[in-house]
């Protein structure tokens, strides 16, 4: 087994390549609808407002899906671990229906757009399963089964999977499917331009104004006025309902090595055991498959030491798939909502011409391909089914799930509270190696301080620009991070997601 990747470069984004930059704004634009975001959830949204005849600009900080869903696994499942279960007992077995019908929905649409644009992105047809091995949890599962069933999926439960370990019951549902990402985005969004939808890379917006036009302000100063604005960044840059209340940041760690096709699972699966265990497979070449696993999620910015969970996930697939070599890992994040149901629909009680898609939990796939469709419905003035289960506005699965609710809170009001306190003791700037960072106190503020493998020292604000928390240091990915609500940012203090809107600000100590 080799532990050392590779690349600790995202596969998709490896094997995908962007091509040029869609270029910046060059000045003001008017459209029908402008996407502020271009992943999965931005950019089906785009093609569903393009194909019923609106002018659309989506608007991207970084490139065409190469953040959150360029490094995704790839699972396109209405099968989401233990949701129907928990959704069957907190929000009603209608509730249930709905998910399953709009999550079911999504890939059919998303097989219906492979095969109308004919692309090529790897698309296979799978089951999905959710699976245990202590024996004291197979009930859960078979409840899950059993929810799912009446939920209206072609849901069973079984003891017997192609693992190379035995369990001790699953869900299996059959008719999913997965696919290239990445491909199948990056051919949706030259259909979009080819419809006459406009797309701009490198394009951080900063400011929205709502109104009859919306105008969105970009970092370069264009303007961007529009009659109706979707927010799909992931998490909301914009965040007028609080949702960020109701949303909590899980990063999560994935490590990639090929495999014999012959040992190859053909299925995908996945655990809640083991701080959770994830794992499908992809073609790679002449009879090999590329083996991704995921798991050890944690907050970002809690101060893990995410080396020694890469290595744990590592030795894990090793221990059960036979000797491996890793060519890539990478990691992804993921906002799960207090209810585990994804908050699409209008940016907050009083909105009338401005939308979000957040919250999808780890299943951003048929999640996004969902919200693609809902917000095209309730801006065109369409109608759809489950746009009240998925409603930011939902009050009632809130009370339901005020542990969850309370939980989060209590976590971020303790850095709120912590963060602002002068510190007892603290690492020097001396004591961190090449290659590592650390919060001090110096001048008297608190600096997150980076030293470069030269032995260069670099100095920013260790506080969040969104709400002002701490920022922790992710030595293993060389980012700095905030526990609160998971913005992450350079060594330099650029940002590489958001919700921050601006860098961390430069300090000379």
């Amino acid at each position: 087994m080799t532990l050392q990747a590779r690349t600790q470069t995202s596969y998709w984004l490896e094997t995908a390549p962007p091509g040029a930059p869609a270029p910046v704004p060059a000045g003001d634009t008017t459209v029908d609808v402008a996407v502020v975001g271009a992943g999965i959830a931005g950019l089906s949204a785009a093609w569903e407002l393009t194909r019923r005849g609106r002018s659309v600009a989506v608007l991207e900080a970084g490139r065409i899906a190469a953040g959150v869903t360029g490094h995704t696994t790839a699972k396109l499942t209405a099968l989401h671990t233990l949701v129907y279960d928990r959704l069957r007992r907190t929000r009603g077995t209608d509730a249930a229906r709905l998910y399953a019908r709009s999550q079911t929905d999504a890939i059919r649409r998303a097989a219906e757009i492979v095969d109308e644009l004919g692309i090529d992105c790897e698309w296979e047809e799978a089951a999905a399963y959710t699976y245990v091995r202590d024996g004291a949890r197979a009930d859960e599962v078979r409840a899950e089964a059993a929810a799912a069933r009446e939920a209206g999926l072609p849901a069973e439960y079984v003891t017997e999977t192609e693992l190379p370990f035995p369990v001790a019951g699953a869900v299996r549902v059959t008719g999913q499917a997965q696919f290239h990402p990445r491909k199948y985005l990056l051919a949706l969004a030259d259909e979009i331009r080819r419809r006459g939808g406009l797309m701009h890379e490198r394009t951080r917006v900063v400011d929205l104004t709502e109104g009859e036009p919306c105008v969105l302000t970009t970092e370069n100063g264009a303007r961007i006025t529009a009659d109706a604005v979707v927010v799909a960044t992931h998490y909301p840059v914009f965040d007028r309902a609080l949702l960020f209340t109701r949303l909590s940041p899980r990063r999560e760690l994935v490590v990639a090595a090929p495999i014999a096709e012959e040992r190859a699972p053909r299925g995908m699966y996945i655990t809640p055991e083991e701080n959770t265990r994830s794992m499908r497979t992809a073609p790679y070449g002449e009879g090999k498959r590329l083996l991704i696993v995921t798991g050890e999620h944690f907050t970002p910015g809690a101060g893990d030491d995410v080396e020694e969970r890469f290595e744990r996930l590592a030795e894990w697939a090793a221990r059960h798939f036979g000797d491996l070599t890793f060519t890539h890992r990478w990691a992804t994040q993921d906002n799960d909502s207090t209810d585990s149901v994804p908050l699409v629909g209008p940016l907050h009680p009083g909105s009338r011409h401005t939308y979000v898609a957040t919250g999808f939990g780890g299943w951003g796939l048929s999640g996004g391909i969902m919200a693609g469709g809902l917000l095209g419905e309730l801006i065109t003035g369409g109608t759809a089914p489950w746009r009240d289960l998925y409603d930011p506005g939902r009050v009632a699965s809130v009370v339901r799930e005020g542990t969850e609710f309370l939980k989060h809170q209590a976590q971020v009001a303790g850095h709120f509270v912590g963060d602002r306190l002068p510190p007892l003791s603290g690492p020097s700037v001396t004591g961190i190696a090449p290659g590592d960072g650390a919060v001090v106190h110096a001048g008297g503020e608190r600096c997150a301080v980076y030293r470069d493998d030269d032995g260069q020292v670099h100095a920013v604000s260790a506080r969040c620009t969104h709400l002002g928390c701490l920022v922790a240091f992710n030595r293993a990915e060389r980012a700095w991070e905030c526990p609160c609500h998971g913005s992450r940012f350079a060594p330099d203090g650029q940002i590489l997601q958001g919700p921050a809107v601006r860098p961390l600000e430069q300090r000379d100590i």
